[in-house]
């Protein structure tokens, strides 16, 4: 072949894939979140689903025909399904606990990952998947509602960025439900959610993760000095042996989180709180935001900014990635969320002994 005639193929190749939708294969179909990330691909056209993978064949039959998917697109074994559609992003909806299998699989094939949060059920499962994600040099994404939410980019460009609010002193995250047996969710859901083994805990784990999340960005990764728990299962008749209420307490150098999660409000919410020296913001879901800084004389709605088009979204961020834009950093990195599961690990451990757990 002429030499000259070669980078121009290649270039041609490459022009090709970036226009092609990113093929995206489904590993797990029993965390209730995959119905709502499989409707929101339909409406992506840069998005295709190649493949779905469940042990059960009744879940990929059932999601099949929901969803459109031909029996050639189901499979009961995730390598083969790997090995078949060639996917450039594995999109992971299994337990908490099964989320190390997906990315040891992923990984000696090359593929980035994204999983639903948390990442994982114990710090043993989440420095294993930092390990082999490394050796394999795969990113992993960790997809939680709360990082899409204009609200909370706005709390970090005013209170971090602008270090509007001075030095910060105290986080509070609000995160719960009246409980997921109450919500409805998906018998195969429900499940493993009640199963401390697959789910690391009940409330603690399901909803304490987004505070801590949260907190361990503000903290620009920091893990906290020292982690406080409580834990009630206010309904053993339908909860036990998880907990269905938790509170948790972080201790940092200059500052400490509260975290609340639950299975028993009245409604559903995702609030955050953040307050510095001088000021405070106060999230409400995900567009609503009131500040009190220097010079106000009472808090006031500000309206919050837009995300980044490329990271205003799952579909669209999981999409960067797979196409090399970029890693994930922030909410969705790797770094973050080990923290994450260290923070949760030793609230689950203080719960149980009523004592302190020093983490530094």
């Amino acid at each position: 072949m002429n030499r000259r005639i070669l980078p121009i193929l290649l270039c041609s190749a490459a022009a090709l894939q970036a226009q092609a939708p990113v093929k995206i294969a489904i590993a797990g179909l029993v965390h209730g979140h995959v119905s709502g990330f499989l409707r929101n691909a339909k409406q992506h056209k840069d998005i295709q689903i190649v493949g779905i993978f469940d042990p059960d064949p009744a879940l990929t039959a059932r999601y099949g025909k929901d969803f459109g998917f031909g029996a050639e697109m189901q499979f009961q074994d995730l390598g083969a399904m790997l090995d078949k559609v060639h996917p450039e992003a594995v999109a992971t909806f299994t337990s908490t606990a099964g989320h190390v299998e997906v990315v040891a699989t992923a990984a000696t094939r090359h593929i980035p990952v994204m999983m639903e949060k948390p990442l994982a059920a114990t710090v043993t499962q989440a420095r294993a998947i930092q390990r082999v994600a490394k050796a394999n040099n795969i990113a992993v994404m960790v997809n939680y509602e709360t990082t899409w939410y204009r609200s909370h980019g706005e709390i970090w460009r005013v209170m971090k960025e602008q270090a509007a609010g001075g030095e910060l002193r105290r986080m509070v995250a609000m995160d719960g439900h009246q409980g997921p047996k109450e919500i409805g969710v998906q018998p195969e859901f429900l499940a493993w959610l009640k199963d401390p083994a697959q789910n690391g805990g009940g409330a603690l784990f399901d909803f304490g993760c987004y505070g801590a999340n949260l907190m361990t960005w503000l903290m620009d990764n920091k893990a906290p000095i020292s982690v406080t728990a409580l834990i009630n299962t206010n309904k053993p008749a339908i909860y036990a042996p998880v907990d269905d209420e938790a509170s948790i307490l972080l201790q940092y150098p200059k500052a400490q989180g509260v975290i609340q999660a639950s299975w028993n409000w009245p409604f559903s919410r995702k609030d955050f709180e953040v307050y510095g020296e001088k000021g405070y913001a106060i999230a409400t879901g995900g567009d609503s935001i009131s500040l009190r800084l220097p010079g106000q004389k009472a808090a006031e709605s500000h309206k919050p900014a837009d995300l980044a088009p490329d990271q205003a979204d799952s579909l669209t961020y999981l999409a960067g990635i797979a196409r090399g834009k970029f890693q994930p950093t922030g909410l969705n990195s790797l770094e973050n969320n080990v923290i994450v599961v260290e923070i949760l690990q030793a609230a689950r451990d203080s719960a149980r002994t009523g004592k302190k757990v020093t983490l530094q």
